[in-house]
């Protein structure tokens, strides 16, 4: 009885690491016939697990979703990992799932060993719970674009951008993502046939998901998060300017408070297109380069930087006559 126990609790715990599995395979894993595998199938069936049977010959099983959610298994690491998503998630930027966060943080706690929850007090003592400043999402909207994404749906939505435009959006949702407390989709846009980043804050909770699609070749990871950097740090600028900087490239972006293209023109020059709401703040910011540079095309980044250096001037000759 205990091997049968603990046979089942290793076929719960492959069926929940990926969709699909045949029989052959289940039984190759766990070392016994297909015919066990069937009746192991049919007790976890029993205990309330929503198992599919796909018939053929290339059949198999796969773990469905059903009416209640039955037990899960984790490993330690899935534990600490749900727990400590939980109390991030209690504090994040998903409005309405707070206190819902707080249940099952407490839920999980109480079954925890002793092992797992020292390892949990340990972050939840050393760390601060900052509140979220960023604009809340409907946690409706955040399961309704990931399911799209994971299944390759296209959803269309009503989109308002930072101008207040609003808009009709048609699109392929590839991947979401979470930076400084905002959610990114990043999605192919079928009637601009390109890759958009959309923030989901501004797209209308009602949010339909249509007909399956086939996946495009999509950026690597840390391409796309460059990406939404750089967008998210752009997309408020009211001000622009292209600025040759007389340093190499890597140097530059080293000096950088966020990810911004920089393009090399030469071992010991490059060329960037910096942003910022004033031209003033602007003028400081290309300062702190510590490097000589030339403004090609901004005649607001020129008067701002004559501006300030003016002061710095009067400030200069005022500090060499003030007594020692």
């Amino acid at each position: 009885m205990l091997e049968t126990s603990a046979r089942l609790l290793r076929l719960l715990s492959l069926l929940q690491t990926r969709p699909d599995w045949t029989s052959t395979e289940l039984a190759t894993r766990l070392g016994v016939t297909t015919r066990t595998i069937r009746n192991d199938v049919e007790r976890l069936r029993a205990l309330g697990y929503p198992i599919q049977a796909r018939p053929g010959v290339a059949g198999g099983y796969r773990l469905g979703a059903g009416g209640a959610l039955p037990p899960l298994l984790l490993d330690d690491d899935e534990a600490v990992a749900v727990a400590v998503g939980l109390r991030t998630a209690a504090s994040g930027s998903v409005v309405g799932i707070e206190e819902t966060s707080v249940r099952a943080l407490a839920k999980l706690q109480q079954v925890l060993p002793s092992r797992l929850r020292h390892r949990i007090s340990a972050f939840q003592s050393s760390t601060v719970a900052m509140p979220a400043s960023g604009p809340e999402v409907d946690p409706d909207v955040l399961t309704t674009i990931a399911s799209a994404c994971r299944d390759h749906q296209r959803i269309q939505f009503a989109y308002r951008a930072h101008s207040g435009t609003a808009s009709r959006r048609s699109v392929e949702p590839y991947r979401l993502a979470n930076h400084r407390h905002r959610w990114y989709l990043v999605a192919w846009d079928l009637d601009r046939d390109a890759w958009r980043t959309f923030r989901v804050d501004r797209m209308e909770p009602s949010t339909s998901v249509g007909p399956r699609f086939t996946p495009r070749p999509l950026p690597p990871d840390q391409e796309i998060a460059a990406q939404i950097a750089r967008g998210a740090g752009e997309a408020t600028w009211r001000y622009r300017a292209r600025v040759i900087v007389h340093a190499p490239a890597a140097y530059v972006r080293g000096r950088l408070p966020i990810p911004v293209e920089v393009e090399p023109l030469g071992e010991d020059r490059c060329t960037f297109e910096p942003g910022s709401d004033h031209p003033e703040m602007l003028a400081l910011h290309l300062g702190m380069l510590d490097a000589d540079f030339t403004v090609v095309d901004s005649r607001e980044l020129v008067d701002a930087l004559q501006k300030l250096a003016l002061r710095y001037q009067r400030a200069i000759a005022a500090s060499r006559q003030a007594p020692d």
